[in-house]
């Protein structure tokens, strides 16, 4: 009753479902939703499509087998998000949609991050169909979680699904994640005056400020360094990026605007409220009594850090089954959303994050088989008497 995994991943990214905060280019995910709803009924899962708030061109979708009533008590979650980042067409080799097989690999956008995933997922939980679960096996697929995470943060909303277990499907080479870095991204924007720039008094210079506003960023970057380290990541400091900057418009004018976005990632431990706060009033005092106005956006709410037990039944489960051990990453997930459901949440997945978000993105054939087996082992354990 279910397509071939080559047939279900074609299906999957030749349905466009690019998220992004640009509303030109954002798109719908339903299609995806409903290939995996499709299929997943024809399984026996028991079916939910969950349109988000204010947006009915977008959804999650939560299918549930066994126990007809979960109380929270047991159960196991497969999850991973539907959309992908903005492409560039004509920087890829293949056109981005159709499914390209070659030197056994798995070309498409999402094909890696994370569309790949779910024929795996669902190819495993087949094996189970026709078996008894003393708990519940559900998957989840969410949307925008390579925007604003507004699927994931629905699912928290709602209070579901319910489970003593998550995984979440993102591509680290089958090796189970237990901490990642928190996620947040500010634009900060400087209004001054403008004018002839033989006379700095005729105007108000917002890049000048801006200069102001860079060294006091700087100066909190390597406070936060000197004060936080986690030896169990890469990068063991928190970090914060001056990504992109833009302003004024010609050099015999005094710069009348400013505009700089920030990207800051926070270890687990830290508290984001409290720094967040300590950033924006950074920042306002910088720019006090000169003149300049002042503007901070933020495209979503900050993203908090994760961190599961590094002990945890699951974590030991995926790192003995996949010979690999425990470990962290520096990119953000759902993890956090998950994890506050109640469930002892662990990243893991097949395909490598090196590949993602670039142009002929791919997914590693070898990894799928042992991929799927993974998750068999880990469904009987978690989910069977």
């Amino acid at each position: 009753m279910l397509p071939t995994f080559p047939e279900m991943l074609s299906q999957l990214v030749a349905e466009p479902s690019v998220s992004s905060t640009s509303p030109d280019i954002d798109r719908s995910n339903l299609r995806v939703i409903e290939h995996l709803a499709n299929w997943l009924h024809g399984l026996g899962f028991r079916t939910e499509i969950m349109p988000l708030p204010n947006r009915p061109d977008k959804a999650n979708l939560i299918a549930t087998l066994g126990a007809e009533i979960n109380d929270g008590m047991g159960g196991l979650v497969l999850a991973g998000h539907t959309d992908t980042v903005p492409f560039d067409a004509a920087l890829w080799q293949s056109d981005p949609f159709t499914v390209k097989d070659q030197q056994d690999r798995y070309y498409g956008l999402g094909s890696c991050d994370m569309k790949g995933f779910f024929p795996v997922a669902l190819e495993a939980a087949a094996t189970f169909t026709k078996q008894q679960l003393s708990a519940p096996l559900t998957i989840v697929a969410t949307s925008d979680e390579e925007s604003s995470m507004a699927g994931g943060r629905y699912l928290l909303e709602c209070g579901k699904p319910k489970a003593d277990y998550a995984i979440i499907g993102e591509p680290t080479a089958m090796q189970p994640i237990f901490a990642h870095k928190g996620i947040s991204m500010m634009t900060i924007k400087l209004a001054g005056a403008s004018g002839h720039s033989s006379d700095p008094s005729l105007g108000a210079n917002a890049l000048d400020a801006m200069h102001r506003v860079m060294s006091e960023l700087i100066c909190l970057r390597e406070e936060l360094a000197t004060d936080t380290q986690n030896d169990a990541f890469a990068v063991n400091v928190p970090t914060m990026n001056l990504g992109c900057m833009r302003a004024g418009d010609n050099p015999n004018r005094i710069c009348g605007h400013a505009e700089l976005q920030i990207d800051l990632r926070l270890l687990p431990g830290m508290d984001s409220e409290q720094i967040h706060a300590t950033l924006e009033q950074r920042i306002k005092d910088a720019v006090q009594h000169s003149g300049i106005s002042l503007e901070l956006q933020t495209a979503y709410p900050p993203i908090p850090p994760f961190q599961s037990d590094p002990d945890g039944a699951l974590l030991h489960s995926l790192s003995q089954l996949s010979g690999n051990k425990p470990g962290t990453v520096a990119f953000g997930t759902e993890a956090h959303f998950m994890q506050t459901l109640g469930m002892e949440t662990v990243v893991w997945g097949p395909g490598s994050i090196e590949q993602a978000h670039q142009p002929n993105e791919y997914l590693d054939k070898a990894q799928l088989a042992p991929a799927t087996q993974t998750l068999r082992h880990v469904i009987q354990r978690f989910c069977t008497s």
